[in-house]
C-alpha cells in the first residue's frame, strides 16, 4: 500500500506536534522545573555537606542524568509515540518498561495536592492579618505560639505549637489521628483541587496545541517571583548566616555513601527521569529537531535553577533564624514543612508580609501547575497512542481527556479528607520511590544500550540532529548509569525503613498496599516480557529473536521517508528555464 504525503500530513495533525521550538522548551523547562527545586535541593545541599553536595550532584548529573536525559527524549522524538508504543519500534521485548511508567506516571499525579494546598494558602495571603501568625482564631490550641512573639518562640519552642503549625495541621488539613480515620472531606480544599484539575483540564484539552500556550505563563512568570524574592532576600538582615549555612562546605560528608545516594535521588526526581514523560514531550518534536543540543540547555537550566532557588530560600531563613534568636538549623524544613511551615513565619515577619506571601505562593502554585499538566498530558498521550482510532478524533480527545480528568478528580477526594495528609504520604513514599527510579533506569539502558545497541542510538541520534552523542554517553548507557542505579536499588532494599509521620506508624495493611503499588510498576516488566514469549509462535530462541528486533511500522516508516524526501527537496537548487 502506497501511503501519499497528505495522508502522513493528516497522521500528524492528528497527533499534534508542538507550534514551535520555543513551545517545546517552555513546556520541558516548565517540567523538570518544579517544587523539588525549591523545597527539596536546597535542604539536601544544607543536609548533606553544604557547598560539598555540590560535587556528588554535579558529578552525578553529568555521568547519568544528562546521557539519560539525551536518551529519553531522543527515543521519543525518533519513534513518535508514547511511552508504551514506542517499544514496538525499539525492542518489543522492553515494552512492559513503559506499562510501568505508567503506573509511577498515574502515582504522581497525586502531586496536584500540593497545588491544591499553594491556592489554599495563596487565598488567605490577602487578607489583613495572616491567619498563621496569631492565636486567636478557633483553631488554635492553648499550646499555641503566635509568630511575633519571639519570646515564646526562643524559650518555649518545646512546649508548644508555632502558629504556622496549627493552621497547616489543624485549619487546612484538619488532620486525624491515621490513616484508619480517613474523616469527613475537607470542602475547601476540595474546591482548590476542583480549581487545579478544571486548569488542568483547559491546558490539555487540545493537546500540545494548548499546553504549548499555556507555558508562556506558566515556565517564565515563577523565574520572575523567584527573582523578586532573591532580590528581597539578599538584602535582609540576617541573609549572610542562612547562606553560610546552606554552603558551607563540610568535605568530610563526601566520604558518607548516603550523600551520594540523596544526589542521585534529586537528579532523577529533578530531571524527570524514567516516568516516560519525556519521551511524550520528545515525540511531539519534528524528526530533525536538535535534541542533542536541548538536553544540554534543559539540563543547566534545571540545576542552575535549583542552585538560585538556594539563595532565595536560605536568606529568608536566617532572616527569620536572626528574628527568633534561634540558629538557621532550627528553622529549616524540607518538603512541605519548608512551604508551609518555614517560608510563610519568615514572610509574617517582612514589611507587607501580604505581597511576599502571595509572591511565594503564586511561584510555588505555577511551578506545580506545569508538573501537573504535563504528567495528565504524558499519560493521556500514552493511551491515545494505544487507542488511535478511537481518541485521536478531535471531538473523541476532548471528551476523553474531560473523563479522565473527572475520575482522576474523584480519585484524589480521599486526599483531601481529614486522614488525607497520610494517604499523601503514603503514595510519595511507595508509588514512586527511588527503587522503582533505579530499576527502570536499568531496564531502559539495557533495552537501549545492550540489547537495541548504544552503537544504534548514537546514529539515530546523529542522523536526527547532526551530532553524534561522544563515546562517553554509549558508556553511560551501557555501563555507569546501570551500575549507579543498581548501587542504589541495592542499597534501599538494604537501609529499608517503615514510612512514618511525626510519631505516628502506619497498620500493616497500609505497608502492604505500599509494597503494593511499589511492584505493581516493577514487576510489569518481567511480567510483560514473559507474556511475550509466551504468545510469540516459534522456538525459545526464535521467539527472542523477533521480540528484540523493532517491530515494523509501513506507516512510521512511510513518514519518515516523506520527511527525508522534504528535506532533500528544500535541499535541492530551484533549476530555472
Amino acid at each position: 500500500m502506497k501511503i501519499t504525503k497528505n495522508e502522513i500530513q493528516t497522521s500528524d495533525e492528528e497527533r499534534g506536534k508542538w507550534a514551535s521550538k520555543r513551545e517545546y522548551i517552555l513546556v520541558v523547562a516548565g517540567n523538570v522545573v518544579g517544587l523539588g527545586n525549591v523545597w527539596r535541593f536546597p535542604y539536601l545541599c544544607y543536609k548533606n555537606g553544604g557547598g560539598a553536595f555540590l560535587v556528588p550532584y554535579g558529578l552525578l548529573a553529568i555521568f547519568s542524568g544528562i546521557p539519560l536525559f539525551l536518551l529519553e527524549i531522543s527515543v521519543g522524538q525518533y519513534t513518535q509515540e508514547g511511552f508504551i508504543t514506542c517499544w514496538r519500534k525499539l525492542c518489543p521485548l522492553a515494552k512492559g518498561i513503559g506499562v510501568g511508567q505508567l503506573v509511577i506516571s498515574l502515582s504522581t499525579v497525586i502531586y496536584v495536592i500540593v497545588e491544591a494546598w499553594t491556592l489554599f494558602y495563596l487565598m488567605f495571603s490577602f487578607r489583613s492579618m495572616l491567619p498563621w501568625v496569631s492565636c486567636d482564631n478557633t483553631w488554635n490550641t492553648a499550646d499555641c505560639l503566635a509568630t511575633f512573639d519571639s519570646s515564646n518562640v526562643t524559650t518555649n519552642q518545646t512546649r508548644g505549637t508555632p502558629a504556622a503549625v496549627e493552621f497547616w495541621e489543624r485549619r487546612m488539613l484538619g488532620m486525624s489521628g491515621g490513616i484508619e480515620e480517613l474523616g469527613s472531606v475537607r470542602w475547601e480544599l476540595a474546591l482548590c483541587l476542583l480549581a487545579c484539575w478544571v486548569f488542568c483540564y483547559f491546558s490539555v484539552w487540545k493537546g500540545v496545541r494548548s499546553s504549548g500556550k499555556v507555558a508562556y505563563f506558566t515556565a517564565t512568570f515563577p523565574y520572575v517571583m523567584l527573582l523578586v524574592l532573591l532580590i528581597k532576600g539578599l538584602t535582609l538582615p540576617g541573609a549572610s548566616e542562612g547562606i553560610y549555612y546552606y554552603l558551607y562546605p563540610d568535605i568530610n560528608r563526601l566520604a558518607d555513601l548516603q550523600v551520594w545516594i540523596e544526589a542521585g535521588s534529586q537528579i532523577f526526581f529533578s530531571y524527570g527521569l524514567t516516568a516516560g514523560v519525556l519521551n511524550v514531550l520528545g515525540s511531539y518534536n519534528k524528526y530533525h529537531n536538535n535534541c542533542y543540543k536541548d538536553c544540554f540547555w534543559i539540563c543547566l537550566l534545571n540545576s542552575g535553577t535549583s542552585f538560585v532557588a538556594g539563595f532565595a530560600v536560605f536568606s529568608v531563613l536566617g532572616f527569620m533564624a536572626q528574628e527568633q534568636g534561634v540558629t538557621v538549623d532550627n528553622v529549616t524544613e524540607s518538603g512541605p514543612g519548608l512551604a508551609f511551615i518555614a517560608y510563610p513565619q519568615a514572610t509574617a515577619l517582612m514589611p507587607l508580609p501580604q505581597f511576599w506571601t502571595a509572591c511565594f505562593f503564586l511561584m510555588l502554585f505555577l511551578l506545580s501547575v506545569d508538573s501537573h499538566f504535563v504528567a495528565v498530558e504524558s499519560i493521556f498521550s500514552t493511551v491515545k497512542d494505544l487507542f488511535p482510532k478511537s481518541f485521536r478524533l478531535r471531538v473523541r480527545h476532548e471528551i476523553f481527556v474531560l473523563i479522565g480528568c473527572i475520575i482522576l478528580y474523584l480519585l484524589q477526594l480521599t486526599v483531601v479528607t481529614e486522614g488525607g495528609i497520610y494517604v499523601f504520604n503514603l503514595v510519595d513514599f511507595y508509588g514512586s520511590t527511588r527503587v522503582c527510579m533505579n530499576f527502570m533506569a536499568i531496564c531502559e539502558c539495557m533495552a537501549l544500550g545492550w540489547i537495541f545497541g548504544a552503537e544504534r542510538v548514537s546514529n539515530i541520534i546523529e542522523d536526527m540532529t547532526g551530532h553524534r552523542p561522544s563515546v562517553f554517553f554509549r558508556v553511560s548507557w551501557k555501563f555507569i548509569i546501570p551500575l549507579l542505579s543498581l548501587i542504589s536499588f541495592v542499597l534501599y532494599l538494604v537501609d529499608y525503613k517503615h514510612l512514618k509521620v511525626n510519631d505516628y506508624v502506619y497498620p500493616d495493611w497500609a505497608y502492604a498496599l505500599g509494597w503494593t503499588m511499589t511492584l505493581s510498576s516493577v514487576l510489569m516488566v518481567p511480567l510483560w516480557a514473559v507474556g511475550q514469549m509466551c504468545m510469540t509462535p516459534g522456538t525459545f530462541r526464535q521467539r527472542l529473536a523477533v521480540l528484540c528486533h523493532p517491530a515494523e511500522d509501513p506507516a512510521w516508516q512511510g513518514r519518515k521517508t516523506v520527511e527525508e524526501a522534504a528535506m532533500v527537496q528544500l535541499m535541492m537548487p530551484t533549476v530555472t528555464t
